[in-house]
Parts: C-alpha cells; structure tokens; sequence
C-alpha cells in the first residue's frame, strides 16, 4: 500500500484540467520509484481511459514553459493543429495517451 499527497504550488488554479497530466505522471514517478526528468513538464487533461485530451491556450503554456528552462513538454496530440512545434526551442512532445506517455519515461 501507497499514500498519496499532492502539494498544490500557490498561483496554479487547481480548477485547470492541464494539470491532470503532471499529477499522474507524479504519481507513476512514485510507482516505478524513479524521478521524473528535472526539466520535463507536462500540459493535459486526461480522460477515465487515458486519454490525454487538449487544453487550452498551448501555445502560451508550450512558451512559459521554455522561458522557465524545461527542455521538453509532453503535450495532447490534438492540440497539435494548434502550434507548430518548430516554432520552439523546448521539444514538444505531442502523444494521444498515459500509456504513452509511460513508455516515453519509464
């Protein structure tokens, strides 16, 4: 048996579905008991079937997160039409879900 405790950073609206993303690969993190990348971030929804579902404004976050250092965003592949993923020097990674996402990682 596990716990599980998610500490919320002040100045994140724990309302935005993106973050869905971040706190399951977290949780996997503690799983597998290997560390996330230091400079990996992530930006989804997702879906009771795993699905990693688009959000918005991605350009925007895609861009924050380059300008905070990160070096690679896991990102929904339908957010796709929306960016061009060229445009950044951070590589975007744009996959449809976890199970993805797990394999990218672990």
């Amino acid at each position: 048996m596990k716990d599980v405790f998610v500490n919320i950073a002040g100045g994140i609206k724990v309302e935005d579905p993106s973050i869905d993303l971040a706190v399951i690969c977290a949780l996997l993190s503690s799983y597998e008991d290997i560390p996330l990348p230091p400079h990996v971030c992530f930006a989804g929804e997702v879906g009771l079937n795993g699905e990693i579902r688009a959000v918005n404004k991605i350009e925007q976050r895609i861009a924050e997160a380059e300008k905070l250092g990160f070096e690679k965003i896991f990102v929904s592949k339908y957010n796709k039409k929306s960016f061009n993923p060229q445009a950044y020097k951070i590589q975007v990674i744009a996959l449809s879900r976890v199970d993805e996402v797990y394999q990218q990682l672990f």
